[in-house]
């Protein structure tokens, strides 16, 4: 019986390094590749995430569109907005709006926006769903007057809401010589 040495069944000693060696390249080289793709399949995959993002915004546009059709339908649709009848008499301080009772708004004003508004601009102040049929805006003033007096006012407007949206501005004013704060509402259909 013939026994073989080791060097016999598998070769001399570095040649059987040499294929370890070898081996062991292989397999590393064969996971990097696996875990790290090579440069091409990374920019499809950019391409990949790219084109994600893009169709994710696109979606979020749409859900936006879709919730503010279900929270605020035409329907229901109510719109408040101030404006000022007489733009020099009256520093505006803030606002608040009560609709059946119920706050809805409250506002302070900084310089900026009281500015805005002495220039002509309008400010919408609330939107909001109501049922069809009768209900009681009340809005309560916080200002000072041209006399240097703080006033504090509250006025109330009673409405119907018919079916369709419905827009109500608010005007504010101020008369000499009792420079008392007035509201007077206007009905938009």
């Amino acid at each position: 019986m013939r026994m073989f040495a080791a060097e016999s069944v598998t070769g001399p000693a570095p040649i059987r390094r040499r294929y370890e060696l070898t081996a062991i390249f292989l397999v590393v080289f064969g996971y990097t590749t696996l875990f790290f793709p090579i440069p091409a399949a990374a920019d499809e995959l950019d391409k990949d995430i790219s084109q994600l993002r893009a169709d994710v915004a696109s979606l979020a546009g749409e859900v936006f569109a879709l919730e503010e059709d279900i929270l605020h339908p035409a329907d229901s649709q109510v719109t408040i907005f101030l404006t000022l009848a007489r733009k020099d008499d009256l520093t505006l301080d803030s606002v608040e709006l009560y609709v059946d009772d119920t706050p809805v708004a409250s506002h302070l004003y900084t310089d900026r926006e009281f500015g805005a508004l002495q220039q002509g601009g309008v400010q919408q102040l609330y939107t909001g769903n109501l049922p069809h049929g009768d209900h009681v805006l009340k809005a309560v003033l916080t200002a000072r007057a041209a006399n240097d007096r703080y006033v504090r006012r509250e006025s109330t407007h009673s409405f119907r809401k018919p079916p369709g949206e419905l827009r109500i501005q608010m005007s504010l004013e101020v008369r000499a010589p009792d420079y008392e704060p007035r509201m007077s509402f206007r009905e938009w259909k």
